[in-house]
């Protein structure tokens, strides 16, 4: 020991020191811990003199190497300056001198270590935790003074010119000697505080550096000034007395970043006085690997591994600690105690253990996998030893715990992800929630608390499954289910820190749950698949390849990206650099940007409504005129007609070719590059202006088409198009021939194999279909004869067009009387829809108002101020826009009784009959009389109140016929009048509006000319309806009776689609398939007379095509023959995600449960075929998988169109919109979509879809209005008594009457006592608290959640969120309060140690709101007068649709509730636990739309009946006037 100095005074210690420090490089270290030992001895407190003593004597006695000695000796010392200095350690005293760039790579900034280089030197780090790279650790074999030299080097070459200046005493902080003369009582307030200024010297170091004044008064400030936030510092520096203090960031331990106020912090309590240091520990006889008198360990390659239990984790700082929050990788030193136990020990127990204390620092934290069980091993890596841990101490078990929680918690998602690629979030969470944590493990449920505080890890621990799977394998990162983790925890993708180290090794990939087995496909279906399309995809790939070279493939930022390629994986074998082909194009597989994966995968998802129009191809040519070269073209025979200055032929001749009418042409575009356009001539003449000319009928090549390029390159389609041409631009004759169907077309399912339908030679083409280029419709082309006297030049286009033309013209008939200038008539015609006198009409809501003015609808109350303290994420909600709002929702259609129809007489004396006008009575609904809206609730939907008020309309705004009658004049009772028919209204009293008051209705009222008519469908109004139209075919086809389709609905889940066809009365469900056992059951319970298969739909359609009859169960199969309608939603996982096909995704798709339904249509050849799917179906894959769906339909010969339909229009109070595929035999008539029964929020009905650049819309008119009003969550289930949080009795009272139309439409006409059903899930404590803290305001959702400490059900008490960062996108709040909550919010990479939990506001929402529009609608409740998101199988606060709490009550949505927003029935039976059944009920197609879209098959079923009746083989021309 260097023999002591005579005392000195504080001021010369400090300036002893001082000049020490800067003489370091000169003295060498040896002297300089010498001399500064000397300096301070008198200084240091006893127990540090005994260390200093102790390491002295073990140093003589040769246990320590002089550099591990001279560590230690430094590092106490260090210590000891620091606590004297109140803690206030600067940034880059980092306690074990590596920079804290140390293993921690790209996450902290660059400027950090630049600072620090200077501080490095003059202390060696003892066991640094690694050296400054990035790298993993390798097995620390090195003793430990040699790896802190490493450090040092590589801190030294990372100076920056600028950090030079700044050394210790530059007066960043008071010295030792500074504190001891500000007095003894000073000393401890600083010491608390400590710690928070060190914490702000961090985000503050910048501006340090630039104004440093040295004087002890500017210490003293300096000390009330660190307390205050980062940016503010500046400006407050001169200023400080007057300034109010900001709201402060809550001091924080600088070693383990734990707040030091915080209640859970906890101490180690200190180790047993038998307890021995590490190196002597470790030549203890009891673990008999080191004999005590070997020379040191270096002669060990590999480090002895041990056993410890009863261990703690602390820093120097003695608070216990976690050791997966980064700390050991950013160098912070962490020590453990315990007892240490030889490796073959199982025995947790402390028998046996040799009491080790302080061991470490820790190198490293790893995990070895599971060994066979449950528990993961988790190891430490000391310079001495590997240690695996068994139990922890008492005291350190709740720590522990969470981290044994994550890491099982990642084991449960990889292997549940595996398994299962296309789970959606919610299912995820009900996985974990309902997964019973291991024995042993000291925690009793998983919660979504629990998944998101561990998000970062569990998506680290899938980044490393992905990167050792195969590279054919799309990634688990970019399921649907890791999206919203990722964004929902705002992970930080593509970190490769040492945490890979941590990586859990998986023995082997799971194998997977099987899966449905590859699709059973017929021989047609398989052509179509397999060798049509195999040319289209190696076509896309090499567009790809050069879209790719443009394209972005990776982000450049995260850490992955910056890695160098490996140069072993098959990726980069394959480079031409690695001396591969250059053939496979794919990026290294240590290099695959997962946030660009993520990114892709939910452009993928996102369907833009607004793309902009591109107008479909009209009009090929516009018959432009050139000079006619008369020698080619040369007539033969004579005119066979003459008309006016037209002279036409029947033959010509071009180029020695001879053409006749009805003769089929290619004909030049003008555009070389395009090609030919082949069209029939249907007309040929001379005319003196023109020359010769001809008519040409075009036929549409399938590229045209919706079918883009997976058409036929020879099928042609007919359309509706035609144009005068000179015969100059025809350019040869092609054979063009129309395939019909074949006789026993239904018998020929699955023979197909012949794909080519013609041999190409180049001019022959063959055509089987008419196309409708709005509606994209393929249909049977219609058989029309051409008169006798036209034949020369009969064109069937022509007549088409004209047909429809005359049709929309409005037009009066049957004259009665001229009065006062007027004439007036007893009906008019439009649409093919007659209308008389005393009939009911729809007009649009401007049609006429009513003479009471109600108040506008009630706009949202204006906000009041709120308290921000209370509420700080309220200011996120500056929107007014609430999702599920009807505050947009159009008003239905007035409704009006005509009184007359009439045109004005013009003045040569005749009416004017371009301009018809109605005269009407204005008929109110409950809403628009004084009543309001609160009237329309209980009354039924389709009540009116007469009035004598009369309006003047045009008759072209008319949009559509219904039946107005007067109740007490009904020969039956209202409900069965009101359910025969969408279009039929009733009134029993009139209204007043002058007087506010209801009467009786006038005489005139009652006893309409309308009485004894009406009983027609209702349908039939719009555009091209496929019903008969006038009155008279309604009456009749009332009067027939089809029989019902035999139906087989494959994917049936719990029959929502058979359900609403049953409602509709055009089918029963024979057979169901359904391969999920609980969905399998319910369907059973409400279709007893139905077979259902519970197995995979490949595996019956392989049976019945070998010819079986029944399938291992003895159930009886379908036969050909027997299927009259097929229906089903084949799921769309696996290939929805990715946005284009490649050979990979092509071939899961070829093997998708689509091709499957399709194969089972092919095989039975149904007379009517529906595919149900998601609306973005018409979207995936840029459309391909809609195309090849059309293609496949129209190459069996059937007649198709596809659509969306929002269900809300039909009957829900939800936002549901579903694409829908509809296909009709040949002879049977295609249905058209229905039209909307109720009006719905606009921004909910966007139904158009684009395909390449087209859009294309559905044979809906009614886009702006529609008969019936809205219907709202209030509608839907105020009737249901009030129940609790997890309520499960599955019957109870229905306790008090149905409140509306809709209540007790549901509840049905049976008096039903019993409710089922009405239960809701078993929200965690913490999740309960949060419900009951969401105001009951229409709109709340988290935003409005107090920060307060709430006491939960499990006696747990909740804390407060902290905000501890200036957020730079929203700056402060009204109070100067910080707004964020981790340090992304001042753009710097997110720090773990930021995390908070256990908080009533979710930390992870305002964390990662700014990019996720503030997460609107999480934790919302449902408006009473809005109406349901789309009802999902598990309703989550935090799911993807999260507004799913009761309006008034604190829970989630109950299955009942949810089975309402479908729109089944009451009575409707459900199977399972809570969460099967709200997955049957999500899962389903909701009974309203199906019945909606079964009338209009049943439409198509009866016209075809009439037709056969009347045995007129002839279609109506009206059938394709679309």
């Amino acid at each position: 020991m260097p023999a002591r100095a005579a005392p000195l005074t504080p001021e010369e210690l400090r300036r002893r020191l001082k000049d020490l420090e800067r003489d370091e490089d000169g003295l060498g270290e040896r002297e300089c811990v010498k001399e500064k030992l000397s300096l301070m001895h008198g200084f240091l407190q006893a127990d540090v003199q005994n260390q200093l003593k102790d390491l002295e004597t073990k140093f003589h006695k040769e246990e320590l190497s002089e550099e591990l000695y001279l560590a230690k000796v430094k590092t106490l010392l260090h210590q000891e300056l620091a606590l004297e200095n109140g803690d206030s350690l600067e940034l880059g005293q980092k306690p074990n001198g590596c920079t804290e760039n140390g293993a921690y790579g790209s996450d902290e900034e660059p400027e950090r270590s630049s600072s620090k280089g200077e501080e490095d030197s003059t202390m060696e780090v003892e066991g640094a935790a690694s050296s400054c790279s990035s790298t993993p650790l390798a097995s620390p074999s090195v003793p430990k003074a040699r790896r802190g030299r490493k450090s040092k080097s590589n801190s030294e070459n990372r100076k920056s010119p600028s950090s030079s200046r700044i050394t210790r005493s530059s007066g960043k902080q008071p010295t030792i000697v500074a504190m001891f003369s500000k007095g003894s009582n000073k000393r401890k307030s600083e010491e608390v505080n400590g710690d928070l200024k060190q914490e702000i010297s961090v985000e503050n170091e910048e501006e340090e550096e630039e104004e440093q004044p040295g004087e002890k008064e500017q210490d003293e400030k300096r000390i009330k000034i660190e307390a205050k936030e980062g940016s503010e510092i500046k400006e407050e520096a001169n200023q400080v007395k007057t300034v109010p203090p900001v709201k402060t960031t809550p001091p924080k331990c600088v070693e383990c970043r734990q707040y030091l106020d915080d209640p859970d912090l906890k101490f180690f309590q200190g180790d047993p006085d038998d307890a021995l240091d590490e190196p002597e520990m470790l030549t203890d006889e009891r673990l008999s690997i080191f004999d005590a008198n070997e020379d040191g360990f270096e002669s060990y390659d590999d480090l002895p591994q041990h056993k410890v239990t009863s261990f703690s984790v602390y820093d120097r700082k003695g608070h216990l600690c976690p050791f997966d929050t980064g700390l050991i990788e950013r160098n912070i030193e962490l020590y453990f105690s315990g007892a240490v136990k030889p490796i073959y020990d199982d025995n947790p127990c402390l028998d046996g253990g040799v009491r080790a204390r302080k061991m470490g620092p820790i190198n490293a934290w790893w995990i070895t996998g599971f060994d066979g069980g449950e528990k993961a091993l988790i190891g430490f890596t000391t310079a001495f030893a590997d240690y695996i841990l068994m139990e922890p101490s008492e005291e350190y078990a709740p720590i522990f715990a969470l981290m044994q929680e994550k890491i099982y918690m990642s084991k449960i998602v990889v292997e549940f992800l595996q398994n299962n690629p296309d789970v959606s979030y919610e299912d995820l969470l009900n996985k974990i929630e309902t997964t019973v944590p291991p024995a042993g493990l000291n925690f009793n449920r998983f919660t979504e608390d629990s998944l998101l505080r561990h998000a970062q890890f569990v998506v680290e621990q899938v980044e490393s499954y992905d990167e050792a799977g195969d590279s054919d394998e799309p990634p688990v990162l970019i399921t649907p289910c890791m999206r919203d983790l990722i964004k929902l925890a705002g992970v930080t993708l593509g970190k490769r820190r040492a945490a890979r180290r941590q990586a859990i090794r998986h023995p082997t990939k799971i194998d997977k749950d099987k899966g449905p087995t590859k699709a059973t496909t017929t021989k047609l279906v398989h052509l179509i698949f397999d060798t049509f399309f195999s040319e289209q995809i190696e076509k896309n790939e090499k567009e790809e390849d050069k879209e790719n070279s443009l394209k972005r493939r990776r982000c450049g930022v995260c850490e992955v990206c910056q890695q160098p390629e490996c140069g072993k994986c098959k990726a980069c074998q394959d480079m031409i650099k690695f001396g591969g082909t250059g053939k496979s194009k794919q990026a290294c597989i240590m290099r695959r940007c997962p946030n660009l994966a993520v990114k892709e995968a939910d452009e993928d998802e996102e369907v833009d409504d607004n793309i902009p129009e591109v107008p479909s191809p009209k009009k090929m040519l516009q018959g432009r005129k050139k000079k006619q070269s008369k020698s080619r073209i040369s007539w033969v025979g004579e005119p066979v007609k003459i008309d006016g200055k037209k002279d036409f032929y029947q033959k010509v001749c071009i180029d020695s070719e001879a053409l006749q009418i009805g003769d089929c042409v290619s004909v030049s575009p003008d555009d070389p590059t395009k090609p030919l356009y082949l069209a029939r001539v249907t007309a040929m003449w001379e005319d003196a202006s023109t020359g010769p000319m001809f008519h040409a009928h075009w036929f549409c090549r399938g590229t045209d088409t919706v079918l883009g390029a997976t058409s036929d390159p020879l099928e042609l389609f007919l359309v509706d198009e035609c144009e005068d041409m000179q015969l100059t631009y025809i350019h040869g004759k092609v054979n063009v021939l129309y395939k019909a169907p074949s006789e026993n077309w239904s018998l020929e399912g699955g023979l197909d194999t012949e794909i080519k339908m013609v041999e190409d030679d180049g001019r022959t083409y063959f055509y089987q279909m008419w196309y409708d280029q709005e509606y994209a419709r393929f249909e049977t082309p219609p058989k029309t004869l051409p008169p006798e006297d036209n034949k020369y030049k009969f064109c069937m286009s022509c007549a088409s067009l004209d047909e429809v033309r005359q049709k929309e013209i409005p037009k009066v008939l049957e004259p009665q009387e001229e009065l006062e200038g007027k004439m007036f008539y007893s009906m008019a015609v439009k649409n093919g829809v007659q209308y008389r006198v005393g009939d009911g009409v729809f007009l649009l809501p401007d049609a006429f108002l009513f003479s009471l003015r109600l108040a506008s609808p009630i706009k949202r109350q204006k906000k009041e101020a709120v308290d921000e303290e209370l509420h700080p994420e309220h200011y996120r909600k500056y929107s007014e826009y609430i999702k599920g709002s009807n505050q947009d929702a159009p008003e239905p259609y007035r409704i009006g009784r005509i009184k007359a129809i009439y045109c004005n007489i013009r003045s040569n004396g005749r009416p004017n009959e371009a301009e018809i006008k109605l005269r009407v009575y204005k008929l109110y609904r409950p809403e628009n009389t004084h009543k309001s809206v609160k009237a329309s609730y209980h009354a039924d939907i389709n009540l009116l109140y007469w009035s004598d008020e009369e309006a003047t309309v045009e008759f072209k705004d008319v949009q559509g016929r219904c039946t107005v009658v007067y109740g007490e004049d009904l020969t039956e009772n209202i409900q069965d009048y009101s359910a025969s028919g969408s279009d039929r209204f009733y009134f029993l009293e009139a209204y007043n509006a002058k007087m506010k008051s209801f009467e009786d209705p006038p005489y005139h009222a009652r006893s309409s000319g309308n009485k004894g008519k009406g009983k027609g469908k209702g349908k039939g109004k719009s555009k091209g309806k496929s019903s008969g139209a006038t009155e008279q075919s309604e009456i009749e086809t009332a009067e027939i009776k089809p029989s019902k389709l035999r139906s087989l609905d494959v994917f049936s889940g719990c029959g929502g689609l058979s359900e609403g066809f049953h409602q509709a009365e055009v089918s029963e469900t024979l057979w169901a398939i359904e391969m999920w056992e609980p969905a399998a059951q319910a369907f059973r319970l409400n279709n007893p007379g139905t077979t259902v298969f519970t197995e995979d739909c490949n595996v019956l359609l392989k049976l019945v095509m070998s010819g079986e009859k029944t399938n291992s169960l003895g159930q009886k199969l379908p036969q050909k023959g027997d299927v009259e309608m097929l229906c089903g939603g084949p799921p769309c996982q696996g290939f929805s995600g990715m946005n284009r096909f490649n050979s990979r995704t092509y071939s899961k798709f070829k093997n998708s449960l689509v091709v499957s339904f399709l194969s089972y249509c092919d095989y039975y050849r149904p007379r009517f075929f529906l595919l149900e799917n998601v609306r973005n179906f018409v979207s995936f894959k840029r459309s391909m998988v809609l195309k090849l769906t059309l293609r496949c339909l129209v190459r069996m010969g059937y007649q198709c169109t596809f659509g969306v339909l929002q269900a809300g229009q039909y009957g829900v109070a939800q936002t549901r919109r579903r694409a829908i595929v509809l296909a009709a035999a040949p002879g049977e008539k295609l249905p058209m979509f229905p039209e909307p029964l109720h009006v719905f929020a606009p921004r909910a009905c966007q139904l158009s879809v684009v395909v390449d650049d087209k859009k294309f819309v559905s044979n809906i008119t009614r886009t702006y209005s529609g008969p019936f009003r809205t219907i709202t969550v209030r509608d839907t289930m105020s009737d249901l008594p009030e129940i609790r949080n997890g309520a499960s009795a599955l019957e109870i009272s229905y306790n008090g009457e149905p409140q509306s139309w809709f209540q007790r439409q549901i509840r049905g006409s049976q008096y039903q006592p019993i409710l089922r059903d009405h239960i809701c899930k078993d929200m965690s404590a913490l999740v309960a608290a949060r419900m009951r803290h969401i105001p009951l305001a229409p709109g709340s959702d988290w935003r409005d959640l107090p920060n307060i400490e709430v006491r939960l059900s499990d006696g747990t008490t909740t804390r407060r969120l902290r905000y501890t960062h200036h957020e730079k996108k929203n700056g402060r709040s009204s109070t100067g309060a910080l707004r964020g909550v981790c340090s992304c919010a001042e753009g710097k990479p997110c720090d773990p140690a930021d995390r908070q939990f256990n908080t009533l506001i979710p930390w992870c929402l305002p964390h990662t709101g700014n990019r996720h529009n503030h997460w609107a609608g999480l934790y919302g409740r449902l408006e009473w007068d809005g109406f349901f998101s789309t009802t999902v199988t598990n309703p989550e606060p935090m799911g993807k649709q999260g507004r799913v709490l009761h309006p008034e009550q604190h829970r989630v949505v109950s299955v009942r509730e949810c089975a309402r927003s479908q729109g089944f029935p009451d009575t409707y039976r459900l199977f399972g636990n809570v969460l099967d059944k709200h997955r049957q009920v999500g899962n389903a197609v909701p009974p309203p739309l199906a019945k909606a879209i079964g009338l209009e098959i049943k439409l198509c079923v009866l016209a075809k009946m009439k037709e056969d009746a009347t045995g007129s083989i002839k279609q109506e021309k009206m059938d394709i006037s679309d």
